[in-house]
């Protein structure tokens, strides 16, 4: 009697709150992975930067004992993977069950190969370890990290949903509906069949026909699922949230979950892990994150996603280039990147430099034609004129495609020497091409910066002590154009940010909120009426990222585009202002 009301409570907390939802979205985890190459490592089980060593060798992967492992071994591992350096190393952890064989024991390294095979080791195969002593490493993600981990957030959707539903599904009491989920290891069979590994899940038909895409009709006991090998962690996360409505969330998890939402029908938490993704872009020093979500929006076609990830890439290319994740870019991603105006980068021939040596680091990975079109996309009439000066001596791709060179140098020379009236005589010359448009150029004379407690002053009074700000201030002097033949007009700028009404009122403007930034010339602009100021507002965030690019309205800064803005922590930033002027 006692099990019968027992069952009894279980199904009543189970059939209430039901809720409905729609599908959407299509497949992840089946895209085609880079077939690993003899001597490759991965981390596995762990977040973007740490989890358990695993070795590729004779097709298979296998992990590494821990015998005898420091920093040094773990140097290796993480500068193979293109991580800055290792933080510690992880002895004892469990990553859950390791497949594979024990490639590696008794491992020594210097700290300065670079690659794991190429240390001191018995042999392949060669150990008196088990998987209990497989070691792993917590790689650093960069010497200026915002963030020390994976920070989480918590999604709650429970509202009166009673917490006894997880202690159901943890238990697995009364569950009549099996999840089996599968995903390829990396290794491969006897029979050249890709080797798979697998978890069950189980669950109660009552919860999961909610959503009817898992199929829980009667009748069907179970279903499997295929997902990648880095979402299998996360699986059970995401059922046990449809039982409680609450699951924690960090950037190594954001993408699995908001898949699975997608795919399951699961709406309320694809919408949220949606709007999680603008606050997790910051918070991945080596880029792998904001990279790998842009080829998922790709794939899924979420334009919305796909926009906001390259444009995070384009306001913070320069941390991009020096990021582990620079020479894995698709070429598709760093074409789509070379399209964008408000591309930041000190200027245009630094980013022809970063163009080539991208080239070179693929070497004969990329066709001809695939170089030639992305370096079509390098603005050459941007370019500073001394510097084109030298561009055919500094540049390695010039030799190998000359044409192309010559044909854009003429272009930017017509472009530098030729007044506008000129300019546009020419059939040949189309003011709308983006070439002739400038990115946001960070270097001087274009732009300066300036922090609010720029001008902060401690005060006293026989109560207590405060800060007391005053607007900061600063003068820039750029050419009235970027072409060469204005080098000699000059037009002063005044760059200033408003802490208070006061402050603005001295000035005799009128300031919305606060700080307010303004970027104003202190010269007359009439006489230059074939050239408009698109100035721009860079506010980035503790020295390290960029997070919102805003316009000016009547000289004041003002997010006119509808850009979202990224999470910056205390709202300790940078004003960076950016003078841009195009011919109109």
């Amino acid at each position: 009697m006692l099990v019968h009301r027992n069952l009894l409570t279980v199904w009543l907390l189970l059939l209430l709150h039901v809720f409905g939802s729609a599908a959407r979205f299509n497949l992840f985890g089946h895209k085609k992975n880079p077939v690993p190459q003899e001597g490759d490592v991965r981390l596995f089980g762990g977040g973007v930067a740490d989890g358990r060593v695993e070795i590729y060798h004779e097709g298979q992967w296998g992990t590494v004992c821990d015998d005898g492992w420091d920093l040094a071994e773990a140097q290796v591992v993480c500068r193979q993977l293109r991580f800055p350096g290792a933080r510690s190393v992880v002895i004892g952890k469990d990553y859950s069950k390791a497949p594979g064989p024990i490639w590696l024991d008794d491992l020594k390294c210097q700290g300065t190969e670079n690659y794991l095979s190429t240390c001191a080791f018995k042999s392949w195969g060669t150990t008196d370890c088990s998987h209990k002593e497989d070691v792993g490493v917590i790689c650093e993600t960069s010497g200026s990290n915002v963030t020390g981990g994976d920070s989480s957030y918590s999604l709650d959707h429970s509202i009166s949903l009673s917490d006894e539903r997880g202690q159901i599904f943890d238990s697995e009491s009364g569950c009549d509906f099996s999840i089996t989920v599968m995903s390829a290891t990396g290794n491969t069979e006897e029979d050249g069949t890709p080797e798979m590994a697998g978890s069950t899940v189980c669950a109660h038909k009552a919860i999961l026909s909610q959503f009817p895409l898992f199929n829980a009709s009667e009748g069907i006991s179970g279903i499997t699922v295929d997902i990648g090998q880095a979402c299998q962690q996360n699986f059970a996360s995401f059922i046990r949230y449809i039982y409680t409505r609450k699951v924690e969330v960090t950037f190594s998890s954001v993408q699995c979950l908001h898949w699975l939402a997608s795919k399951f029908g699961v709406k309320q938490l694809m919408e949220d892990t949606g709007r999680l993704f603008s606050q997790i872009l910051p918070e991945d020093a080596t880029f792998h994150t904001q990279v790998s979500l842009y080829e998922y929006a790709a794939e899924t076609g979420d334009l919305v996603l796909q926009e906001n990830c390259i444009q995070y890439l384009a306001w913070n290319y320069q941390n991009l280039t020096s990021s582990p994740a620079w020479t894995q870019l698709s070429v598709e991603l760093l074409g789509a990147l070379l399209l964008r105006s408000d591309l930041v980068v000190p200027d245009e021939y630094s980013l022809l430099w970063n163009v080539e040596s991208w080239i070179r680091e693929k070497g004969d990975s990329i066709s001809s034609e695939t170089q030639v079109d992305l370096l079509k996309r390098i603005r050459f009439p941007m370019i500073p004129a001394e510097a084109l000066n030298d561009l055919e001596s500094n540049s390695s791709l010039y030799a190998t495609h000359e044409a192309l060179y010559r044909e854009n140098l003429l272009k930017a020379l017509q472009f530098n020497v030729l007044l506008f009236g000129n300019l546009v005589s020419n059939p040949k010359f189309d003011k709308d091409d983006d070439d002739y448009r400038p990115r946001i150029y960070t270097a001087e004379p274009w732009s300066t910066a300036m922090t609010r407690t720029q001008n902060r002053q401690m005060h006293y009074n026989r109560f207590n002590q405060y800060n007391q700000y005053y607007p900061s201030s600063r003068v820039i002097n750029t050419p009235v154009h970027n072409s060469l033949i204005f080098k000699n007009n000059k037009i002063q700028w005044e760059a200033n940010v408003f802490n208070n009404q006061q402050e603005c009122s001295n000035r005799g403007v009128r300031c919305e909120s606060f700080p307010s930034a303004r970027l104003a010339p202190q010269n007359s602009l009439t006489e230059w009426r074939h050239i408009l100021f698109r100035n721009r507002l860079l506010l980035m965030c503790q020295g390290t990222y960029i997070f919102q690019v805003q316009d000016f309205k009547n000289h004041m800064a003002v997010n006119g585009s509808l850009a979202p803005a990224y999470p910056c922590p205390d709202d300790q930033y940078t004003y960076q202002f950016v003078v841009r002027p195009e011919y109109v």
